[in-house]
Parts: C-alpha cells; sequence; structure tokens
C-alpha cells in the first residue's frame, strides 16, 4: 500500500501529466450499444427535466405573462367603452 501512495504522490507532483483509464460503471462497456444509448438517453432526459422543474420552481409564483395579458384586456376595454361613448359637444 505504501508503494502504491508513493507512486500516486510522485505522479501528482507539479508539472506532470496524470493519465488514468477511467474505467466508469462495471459491466457498461459489456452491454450492447443499443442500451447504452438507452442509458445515456434516460440520464440526459432526467437532467434535462431536473433543470426543467428547478427552473419552474425556481421562477414560479409569478405568472408574468397572464398579468400583462389582464393588464392588456382591461386597457383594451377602457378604450371600447371610451370610443363607444357619446361626444358631450
Amino acid at each position: 500500500m505504501a508503494s502504491s501512495l508513493t507512486t500516486l504522490w510522485s505522479l501528482l507532483q507539479p508539472g506532470k501529466i496524470l493519465l488514468v483509464e477511467m474505467s466508469g460503471i462495471s459491466g457498461y462497456r459489456s452491454l450492447a450499444p443499443k442500451t447504452k444509448n438507452a442509458i445515456v438517453a434516460g440520464g440526459l432526459s432526467a437532467f434535462v427535466f431536473g433543470v426543467y422543474f428547478y427552473t419552474m420552481r425556481a421562477v414560479g409564483g409569478t405568472d408574468e405573462l397572464q398579468v400583462a395579458i389582464n393588464k392588456f384586456e382591461e386597457e383594451k376595454g377602457q378604450k371600447e367603452a371610451e370610443a363607444s361613448m357619446p361626444s358631450k359637444a
């Protein structure tokens, strides 16, 4: 164990490049390509939906678009009411 720590320490010295083969999840290499693709697609989908729901939760509580639509409808109704009123002149 001590010799492996010494070797690791000598590799981690500044100015040296450390190349390590990433083994990943054991058994991942033995899976069929379509299975690997399905695993990656599932992981990416989970990430995207997680970011979406986190964002919706973070900005939730205010529906700015609906507020703007309601304000526009009120102003439109007021202008139509003013236009339909007979002139006092």
